[in-house]
């Protein structure tokens, strides 16, 4: 018998059914099973059913503790922001790295993983107008998604082998960046194996740029997060082609629920004509491996994708030959063979 995981599932629009496809066709080839419950999150069902569907999607992914979530349109109003605030998704786990076949100006190799708290800074407050010549807008920083966020960097960390770095301006912002950097350090003592260090959050863009081999996992504050994430994003050749987790957690600083998606839209030029590029959702996928704990077949799911890439085994929109359907196949075929049992020996 297979392990079994619930997975919620939620259709989007424009290539989310072919994308859907896809992913089941993928999760076939894996040793384990992905039982989907499905919702339709399409804008068509959206405007029909209206808060409905939102409660079921939210009672399916609270009881899965996983999502993944296909393109939706935003419309009347925007499905991910209301996920966001209904789950109180506190945490965005971007990862980018060099994706073979998108062209970049950066001819070194990136990978890297964003942590971001993606809650307070200057984000949570407009600000307001002093007079005719001053405005003012206020920060802020809590110990408790700085405390979850350094646990979920330091756990990643210590899943995969690597290290990390906290980022900020603590010898400026004393007070708000102070107080991260006080939280990243005693999350840090609980996990002595995992290496880790400071930077100051503007040398850290230069050094990402002239040894991107030196950073692998980066925590940050909310706009610093926003910052390095367009920045790596752009080095790596596209904003829209990588995946992203929202993360909640719950009063244990634990994950409570985690929604893996990808970055790109609906695409509606292509829509229904098997020319969807699913590397970002299968890339998605291996996120949400990696929070069930199967960590083998998420790098698997990711490095097959990726190595097919190299190769030249790619879709249209990345200079290659291959269809929705044919490009799946290939990386289900690689991921089966790189999980398959070794024969016995003699």
């Amino acid at each position: 018998m297979r392990p079994t995981y619930q997975v919620t599932e939620l259709l989007g629009d424009g290539i989310g059914p072919e994308l859907s496809r896809a992913i089941h066709s993928l999760a076939d080839a894996l040793p384990i099973c992905l039982d989907f419950r499905v919702v339709d999150f399409t804008l068509e069902n959206r405007r029909a059913r209206g808060s409905k569907v939102y409660d079921e999607a939210i009672e399916s992914i609270t009881t899965t503790g996983v999502a993944l979530k296909h393109p939706t349109v935003t419309a009347e109003e925007s499905p991910n922001a209301v996920l966001r605030r209904r789950l109180d998704l506190s945490v965005i786990h971007r990862p980018v790295y060099t994706i073979p076949g998108v062209p970049t100006n950066f001819r070194r190799e990136l990978d890297l993983d964003i942590v971001r708290i993606a809650t307070g800074g200057t984000y949570d407050d407009p600000g307001r107008l002093i007079g005719d010549d001053g405005a003012v807008s206020l920060r802020i920083v809590e110990r408790k998604p700085v405390r979850e966020a350094a646990r979920y960097a330091f756990n990643l960390a210590r899943k995969t082998g690597k290290r990390v770095t906290s980022a900020s301006k603590y010898t400026i912002q004393k007070a708000t960046d102070g107080l991260f950097e006080a939280v990243a350090k005693e999350v840090a003592q609980s996990f002595p194996e995992v290496p880790h260090n400071s930077e100051l959050f503007d040398a850290l863009l230069g050094k990402v740029i002239m040894a991107p081999e030196k950073f692998q996992i980066v925590l940050v504050l909310n706009e610093y997060g926003d910052f390095l994430s367009d920045m790596a994003c752009g080095l790596a050749g596209s904003l829209g082609i990588g995946a992203s987790a929202n993360l909640a957690f719950d009063a244990s600083s634990v994950v409570r629920v985690a929604l893996f998606d990808a970055a790109h839209g609906t695409a509606p030029d292509i829509t229904g004509k098997n020319l969807a590029n699913p590397t970002a959702i299968f890339l998605a996928l291996s996120l949400l491996l990696y929070q069930l704990g199967e960590i083998a077949i998420g790098q698997a799911v990711k490095n097959a994708t990726l190595d097919l890439l190299r190769e030249g085994v790619r879709t249209r929109d990345l200079g290659g030959q291959e269809s929705t359907e044919t490009f799946t196949a290939a990386v289900a075929q690689e991921v089966a063979r790189r999980l398959a049992p070794a024969p016995p020996e003699g």
